[in-house]
């Protein structure tokens, strides 16, 4: 994206901008500077005017043609295509080591804190309490609380909560191999719901002989997993279920509600967070916690409280870096 003004041309790739000075095919480049949103904001908002290849890709090719580009713009041009490339390939090994590390703390932090409902809830808190303290001393930017904004987000924020709550139900009544293995299926049913829901094209073949392979490795583990019980597969089902519509569905969000990713990382979880003292109540989660304070259970201990607070950590991480890849 560009952005002139005077003799001066500032293309702005990510959150650095290369300043060219335009003087006919000798341009020059000034300077290469990191920047901020506001600093964008700024730029769109005053008197520059924009040129983008999108919103006008005949006037823009009219006027630079690849045999036009000076070696400078080339450079710019090819500066921000590698860090556009490098922050998607970023983000997304970014998802998958907090993903995978999170299925093996949960699992920990779980069996030494066996309150799913509560873990998750401190993993709520965590997160949103994070990204308010992070925003209060200007370390990133998130957007504003807005009543009218949370009632939109309500319905994410509650098929967040299913999720993660089954999540941490199957992570208590199975073992970690079994929720692996139907994790690796929602990806099956998010590429129909994608298509159905949010009118995107279908997968190429490759894609769906990929999905198969998993599917059919997941069909052939349940036949023969020797640890079967009802009550983890049931679980399993509700997390494969409210996975799948999560993924879909805040995407959808996502693409429409217009917050950034931080902002959609607090609204996500302070919403969920005020949905625990529900959960609370309908599965009795409470009386237990009840129970195990007068017992004066060994809650205050390092065996609980670090794989609880490493779990905490790890459920920011994944929420920042899932709903940048979304």
């Amino acid at each position: 994206m560009g952005f002139h003004k005077g003799r001066f041309l500032i293309r702005v790739c990510g959150d650095r901008a290369v300043i060219l000075r335009s003087e006919g095919k000798d341009d020059q480049t000034l300077q290469s500077m990191a920047i901020g949103k506001k600093f964008v904001k700024q730029l769109r908002n005053s008197d520059i005017q924009m040129s983008n290849d999108e919103e006008n890709p005949k006037v823009r090719a009219s006027q630079q043609g690849p045999e036009n580009l000076s070696s400078d713009e080339i450079q710019a041009t090819w500066y921000c295509g590698f860090l556009q490339k490098l922050s998607i390939y970023g983000i997304a090994a970014g998802y998958c080591i907090s993903a995978s590390l999170l299925s093996i703390i949960n699992k920990w932090a779980v069996m030494k804190f066996p309150y799913p409902g509560a873990l998750t809830a401190l993993q709520y808190f965590t997160s949103a309490a994070g990204v308010l303290i992070c925003g209060q001393f200007k370390i990133i930017e998130h957007d504003p609380l807005d009543c009218n904004t949370m009632w939109q987000f309500l319905p994410a924020a509650v098929i967040f909560y299913l999720s993660l709550f089954t999540n941490s139900e199957l992570l208590l009544h199975a073992n970690v191999d079994t929720f692996i293995v139907f994790r690796s299926a929602v990806p099956i049913f998010v590429a129909i719901g994608e298509t159905l829901y949010l009118k995107q094209p279908w997968p190429l073949m490759k894609t769906w002989l990929s999905l198969a392979t998993i599917f059919g490795g997941s069909v052939l583990y349940v036949v023969t997993d020797y640890q079967f019980t009802f009550m983890a597969y049931s679980w399993a089902l509700a997390y494969l279920i409210s996975m799948s519509i999560d993924f879909v569905y805040i995407k959808h969000v996502v693409m429409t509600i217009g917050l950034n990713t931080w902002g959609l990382v607090l609204y996500n979880n302070l919403e969920a967070l005020l949905l625990f003292p529900l959960e609370l109540l309908i599965m009795g989660e409470l009386k237990k916690i009840k129970h195990e304070i007068s017992d004066e259970s060994d809650w205050y201990s390092f065996q609980v409280v670090f794989p609880v607070g490493l779990s905490c950590l790890f459920g920011l991480a994944i929420s920042f870096f899932g709903f940048s890849c979304r």
